[in-house]
């Protein structure tokens, strides 16, 4: 695990994002103390394989008439 100041998080906020996604960790620093801990994103959780299957199941009952009974805001609620 790694620790840098905010202002240095800052600066170099790419490089960070580069370095979680290789699955580092990364706790950021203000006045010495720890304020956020950046890691990467587990897109393989339970919860989001459950929804993502229900969805799919929901999608997949539905006619393919071109007329839906979901919106755009189902997806993300």
């Amino acid at each position: 695990m790694q620790s840098i100041s905010s202002a240095d998080a800052n600066r170099h906020f790419s490089a960070l994002l580069r370095e979680v996604a290789a699955g580092e960790e990364i706790v950021v620093v203000s006045r010495g103390k720890p304020v956020a801990r950046i890691v990467g994103v587990d897109s393989a959780t339970p919860a989001r394989l459950a929804a993502k299957n229900a969805l799919l199941k929901r999608l997949r009952s539905q006619k393919p008439t071109g007329v839906r009974s979901w919106t755009r805001e189902d997806l993300y609620a």
